[in-house]
């Protein structure tokens, strides 16, 4: 499972100020539980994902992945998770195959067992076909399908997804978003970040949302609906940014 705890990050900007990319920000995501991440771009997703993944120090706060927290045992963190980014970060001299092998040693896994989980991967995503083509040669499709195995080959319990169908054709992202679907049903746990409310809808059992790095709502759809009188999640988004402005705009006013 995943805890994000009180959990901040500043960059500091030209002029000397911060930036508060993601600020005082907790939730949770459990196992055999799809989680999404709904925020506009620029809300503090990629951030967010890139400190629970170990990628990024917090300023403040923290994260636990499976019970290891992500600034005392980093290393315990990479080994209980699969992170894809939006950065393939693919080397196009090797195949798909050849990359996949690459990451499974790093990981320790013997050739058998990294073989046998590429076959089982390429039937899932239906990677057959280019499995033993140079990477350079592959669409942007068959390459986010290759990053995908790459994060995965270790067979982790815990799978994060930032923009996973980001760019993608339709049968592509329909391939994603039943691998993400069958995640869950293994008692994986994911947490999948989007912006678009379509997707969210249809995959998410939890939704939390964030604008300005800030938790702006959290819940089940049908939870976030009967708060909100809303029905399509676009509205439900719309509804509590306005509710917080409203907020903001009160508390200024008693000062």
């Amino acid at each position: 499972m995943i805890d994000v705890i009180h959990l901040s990050k500043t960059f500091p900007q030209k002029d000397g100020s911060l930036l508060a990319a993601v600020d005082d920000l907790s939730f949770s995501a459990q196992d055999g539980e799809i989680v999404c991440l709904l925020g506009v771009n620029g809300a503090g997703k990629t951030t967010t994902m890139r400190i629970i993944s170990t990628l990024l120090k917090p300023t403040s706060g923290t994260a636990k992945v499976n019970g290891y927290d992500i600034l005392q045992e980093p290393q315990k963190v990479r080994e209980n998770l699969g992170f894809l980014s939006g950065d393939t970060g693919l080397y196009n001299r090797l195949t798909a195959r050849e990359f996949i092998t690459y990451f499974g040693r790093l990981y320790g896994k013997d050739d058998n067992y990294i073989d046998a989980r590429i076959e089982t991967m390429a039937e899932l995503l239906d990677m057959k076909d280019f499995l033993d083509k140079k990477i350079d040669f592959l669409s942007s499709g068959m390459k986010q399908k290759v990053s995908i195995v790459r994060s995965i080959i270790h067979d982790p319990p815990v799978m994060i997804f930032d923009e996973p169908t980001g760019g993608l054709d339709i049968l592509t992202a329909r391939h994603i978003v039943s691998f993400i679907r069958n995640c869950k049903t293994q008692g994986k746990c994911v947490l999948f970040s989007t912006h678009i409310m379509r997707e969210a809808e249809r995959i998410a059992d939890r939704i939390v949302m964030i604008h300005r790095g800030r938790l702006l709502a959290e819940g089940t759809l049908e939870e976030l609906r009967e708060v909100s009188s809303q029905q399509d999640l676009d509205d439900i988004f719309v509804f509590f940014i306005n509710r917080e402005t409203s907020e903001t705009e009160v508390k200024a006013n008693e000062f």
